[in-house]
């Protein structure tokens, strides 16, 4: 197979790093060459985090050439923005409808039309409020579980394989709550799926 590319976007604190390793040691179990790579930025919270991860048959290198992202999972909407030059012109977009202020700039100057400048570029946007999704679960810390379940649907792997990897990247005392927040991300994923299957707007597969 081609090499997929995933690019991962958000902020710092977001769980982009943790989210990173799990794809990539999901697709090394599922049989695939992987290469992942992060970049930080200025603060430890708050500040723009990225991730790479890539993999196939042979994977070079662990950095995404511009314009060679086959998905964005954007953990923050104007994250999303900063890095949509990564992003194939046909790419598909996970993007989590949330607003991390940066410190650098007022409440109101952040733009408020994000999902619009997005979409309007063409681009294969797939919505969710994956906080919401969350605290209904019973804790806002499993957000980047929801995301990855609603990622999961797009990537060559079994389900099983998800399960085992985060089981043993979380805390054991929160294994039963990500499991949970994972699944319900997967869930939302697959109706949707079949909404846009009827509309004939879904494309399952990023190659």
């Amino acid at each position: 197979m081609s090499t997929t590319n995933i690019i991962l976007s958000g902020t710092g604190g977001q769980g982009i790093v943790l989210a990173s390793r799990i794809i990539a040691q999901v697709a090394f179990i599922s049989g695939f060459d992987v290469k992942e790579s992060e970049l930080h930025g200025m603060a430890q919270r708050g500040g723009s985090v990225i991730g790479h991860v890539r993999f196939g048959d042979i994977v070079y290198s662990p950095t995404i050439p511009a314009g060679m992202a086959d998905i964005m999972v954007s953990f923050e909407e104007l994250e999303a923005l900063r890095y949509l030059y990564f992003l194939k012109p046909e790419g598909i977009i996970i993007l989590n409808r949330k607003k991390v202020i940066p410190a650098m700039i007022q409440d109101n100057e952040y733009p408020d039309n994000v999902e619009f400048l997005i979409k309007k570029q063409g681009f294969n946007v797939k919505y969710i409020d994956a906080e919401k999704i969350a605290k209904n679960i019973g804790n806002p810390k499993v957000e980047n579980s929801v995301i990855l379940g609603y990622l999961s649907i797009f990537l060559p792997f079994k389900e099983t394989a998800w399960h085992e990897v985060i089981t043993k990247s979380v805390p054991p005392k929160t294994i039963e709550l990500n499991l949970k927040a994972f699944n319900k991300g997967r869930r939302l994923a697959e109706e949707n799926a079949i909404l846009e299957q009827n509309s004939g707007n879904f494309d399952k597969t990023a190659t």
